[in-house]
């Protein structure tokens, strides 16, 4: 994950000043919250979270034939 530097905000200024963080995921997107300058929190719109919790019929369907690729012969011993 790429995060832009103009998007942090250390713990203590999202706590004293939660609006600034507002206005950051409302300008760029996201907002990442530093704990002891570490990337602790992803803040971003709730509409966005759910967009990227729903997988595709695409990926579901690539993941699938992976995974049945990779354990046949587990698939054949259990079809018996």
């Amino acid at each position: 994950m790429t995060i832009d530097t103009n998007t942090m905000i250390s713990i203590t200024e999202a706590n004293q000043n939660f609006s600034k963080v507002t206005r950051l995921v409302d300008e760029k997107g996201t907002a990442v919250i530093l704990k002891n300058n570490v990337p602790r929190y992803l803040v971003i719109e709730f509409s966005k979270a759910e967009e990227n919790a729903l997988a595709s019929d695409e990926d579901v369907l690539s993941i699938s034939q992976r995974l049945i690729k990779k354990n046949r012969e587990a698939y054949e011993v259990l079809a018996k």
